[in-house]
């Protein structure tokens, strides 16, 4: 993380280093830090499927799936090809209707 966290401090806004912390932090299990860079690049790039996408899988594993439903939403309308939105969608529709997850 020590190179990431250090070129997030020397370009702060910069959407693809703060996108690769957060991708950093969530293969380690670090949610809440994983979704604060994920916001932070959705601040910096409101049309960042990826980030949307990180933040519904970041609030699916702190068990809200209501503010999870918004972001994978948006991440799967704007890439409806991307098999790994489709499969969070329909795991969070599975889960909805009490089927496995």
């Amino acid at each position: 993380f020590r190179s990431l966290e250090r070129a997030r401090a020397l370009e702060p806004d910069m959407g693809s280093v703060r996108e690769s912390l957060a991708r950093a932090y969530f293969a380690a299990g670090r949610f809440a830090a994983a979704e604060t860079e994920f916001r932070a690049a959705l601040d910096l790039d409101p049309v960042n499927d990826f980030a949307h996408y990180g933040v519904g899988m970041c609030r699916l594993r702190a068990g809200d799936p209501n503010r999870a439903r918004g972001h994978l939403r948006l991440a799967l309308g704007m890439r409806p090809d991307n098999g790994d939105y489709r499969a969070a969608w329909v795991r969070l529709d599975a889960s909805d209707r009490g089927g496995e997850s």
